[in-house]
């Protein structure tokens, strides 16, 4: 009683652990630093990027102002894939020792430097920073809420204007930048935390008396006269030969927000209304198949396996219709079944990587201030899970009475994964020719290829030699050697109708969800609501079994035996309208202007529903394989 009453308070633990938010429990990416008065405080630079193009960029990718060596940071392979290049910077502060006007340099453009400045202000670039592990956030108040910010990443380069009686328009710079750190002090050691790294844009035409020298005083802001910038009036024109001097200052603001949750403010999410919505919808959609399932289950099936164990006679047998007649059939391998074996196999191995991810995210191990961190445990846990890929397609292959287990196994390690890197390659390719950072690096490819070589296509051996090896599954019934013949069915249970119908409800219960995941991707905003999308994945494994087993049943019941592929393909089509809806959001949401950044957009969907009809795919195809064999085995066949 006692073991019984610890599992219900260690599930119910564990519950409640899943479903903490943010910014109540925090597993920190980086150790926290603690800073005394006058310490060095060291900026680093990330990625240029835009929402209208999708290809990142190196900072010094654009003429900005330069340290004496620049260094990159060490990155992560979630980072390298993400495009990020982290780099130091000549911005400097010194801890709660506020600078006023600090010259960073001077530039005297020429034609090339103007040219790519305005490229990337017309493509709304924005500037990424990184102080303390925090990235770089403009604070824009909304005017229809009072006291309400929010956060934007990273500062334009620059922006477009006219000047007043003018209708030309003109590129202008952000050269001078107001930066705000906000710290939390320790009242005891006097030391403190920074909690908030804050910047306020503005582009100021420089003006300074007599020729530039290093001891040179602007007029235009002074710390000595205590002339700051508080605006844009002048701005600094982006022309050839124009002279633009980069200038900053840093404000120090104490903070009541405590380190552990200062990423609270970057992750808050207005929207929690809509995720409630969208569960509730969700819950609808299940509510209703569940009630199918139970009246099939209960009510049908119940009173059909009745009915067909107390019929006597052979003639009283063969005057039934249904689903009995078919049972010499119902277990017939398929037609293709190698690839069946394939896709079923890979499909589990996603299944692995996105649960075991999930309670990862969960827990906090995936935080954003662990930049890259989903990426890698993605890769690492798909890597790993080819061990339940190769044994669940060699348990399949085996019952299908399959004798050349290395074959399959070799298809279930290479096809899916090929499939996807020759997408990926032709992707990357393209992006290379743009020169943006998002390229991947030789080198990180032939990390990816040794990962996939060196690790998973091992694991997809063991795997299969253990399914393989251990003894078949036996049938419920046995398989009559001639096939039955089908006889023609109604215009509704034709497959590509049923299969089509059948991917609606699994897509219907993601797709609100889907909305902020494909934000979050292409709007480079932060995801960190797991505690909603491991509800969310759960309705969708529970819609994806209960909408193939109804169709399944329905099949059957019609007399039509080729169930294999049908329900696999079924809760499958719901990767159709993933692609579909993502061709709707591309129009509707995203300004993306270039062919390349249209390609690119539809080239990882393309991947990303291609993995999506693996997933749910699998997880029909496993539940109607449990229903069959448990409405069969429930009946006696003579």
């Amino acid at each position: 009683m006692a073991g019984h009453r610890f599992d219900v308070a260690w599930i119910f633990s564990l519950v409640a652990l899943f479903f903490l938010r943010a910014h109540c429990f925090y597993l920190p990416g980086v150790a926290p630093e603690d800073f005394k008065k006058g310490d060095p405080l060291l900026v680093k630079v990330n990625k240029l990027t835009s929402t209208k193009t999708q290809l990142p960029y190196s900072y010094y990718f654009l003429p900005f102002c330069q340290p004496e060596h620049i260094v990159d940071s060490a990155e992560n392979l979630g980072e390298v894939l993400r495009g990020d290049r982290i780099e130091n910077s000549p911005y400097v502060f010194k801890m709660r020792e506020p600078q006023m006007c600090n010259i960073v340099c001077r530039k005297i453009l020429d034609k090339k430097a103007a040219k790519a400045f305005k490229e990337k202000i017309n493509d709304e670039y924005r500037v990424n920073m990184i102080l303390d592990n925090l990235p770089l956030v403009v604070p824009i108040r909304r005017p229809d809420q009072e006291n309400a910010v929010v956060y934007q990443y990273g500062y334009h380069v620059g922006l477009r204007g006219q000047y007043a009686g003018s209708k030309e328009e003109k590129h202008f710079i952000h050269n001078h930048l107001t930066f705000t750190v906000k710290y939390h002090k320790d009242p005891l050691s006097g030391s403190a935390r920074i909690v908030g790294f804050e910047v306020k844009p503005f582009s100021v035409k420089h003006e300074h008396e007599g020729e530039w020298n290093e001891k040179t005083r602007l007029t235009t802001c002074d710390p000595h006269a205590k002339r700051a910038v508080t605006s844009s009036e002048s701005p600094q024109e982006v022309e050839e030969k124009k002279e633009i001097i980069f200038t900053y200052d840093v404000e120090f603001q104490e903070s009541d927000i405590k380190w552990a949750s200062r990423w609270d403010t970057y992750l808050l999410m207005a929207d929690d209304q809509i995720h409630w919505f969208s569960i509730v919808n969700s819950l609808m959609i299940i509510l209703f198949l569940s009630g199918m399932v139970a009246m099939i289950m209960l009510r049908t099936l119940y009173r059909d396996i009745s009915k067909y164990n107390q019929l006597e006679t052979q003639e009283e047998a063969q005057d039934e219709t249904g689903w009995k007649l078919v049972h010499g059939d119902v277990f017939r391998p398929p037609a293709n079944s190698d690839l069946l074996c394939v896709y079923v196999g890979t499909g589990v191995q996603f299944f692995g990587m996105i649960l075991f991810m999930m309670i990862f995210a969960l827990l906090g191990f995936l935080s954003p201030s662990n930049r890259g961190g989903l990426m890698t445990a993605m890769l690492l846990l798909w890597v790993f899970m080819g061990l339940f890929a190769g044994y669940s397609s060699a348990r399949l292959y085996k019952l299908f009475k399959g004798t050349e287990w290395k074959k399959i196994t070799l298809k279930t390690a290479f096809m899916f994964p090929a499939t996807v890197f020759a997408i990926f390659f032709v992707l990357n390719a393209l992006i290379w020719g743009q020169k943006s950072s998002g390229a991947v690096p030789f080198g990180t490819m032939f990390a990816l290829v040794l990962l996939w070589f060196g690790i998973s296509v091992p694991l997809v051996f063991v795997g299969s030699y253990f399914g393989f090896k251990k003894p078949a599954t036996e049938d419920p019934v046995k398989t009559n050697k001639i096939p039955r013949q089908i006889p023609e069915q109604a215009w509704y249970m034709n497959p590509a109708f049923s299969i089509l119908i059948g991917g609606i409800l699994p897509f219907g219960a993601v797709f609100i969800e889907l909305f902020f995941i494909l934000t979050s991707i292409w709007l480079h905003q932060f995801y960190y609501i797991f505690g909603f999308l491991f509800i969310v994945f759960v309705i969708l494994i529970i819609t994806c079994a209960e909408i193939t087993v109804v169709l399944c049943y329905f099949q059957l019941c019609s007399e039509d035996y080729l169930w294999w592929w049908r329900s696999y393909l079924t809760s499958g089509s719901s990767a159709f309208y993933l692609f579909l809806y993502a061709a709707f959001y591309f129009f509707t949401k995203l300004e993306i202007t270039k062919a390349v950044s249209g390609v690119l957009y539809f080239g990882y969907m393309l991947i990303i529903s291609y993995s999506f009809f693996v997933l749910t795919g699998t997880i029909g195809f496993y539940a109607c394989f449990w229903f069959t064999r448990l409405i069969y085995s429930s009946v006696k066949i003579d």
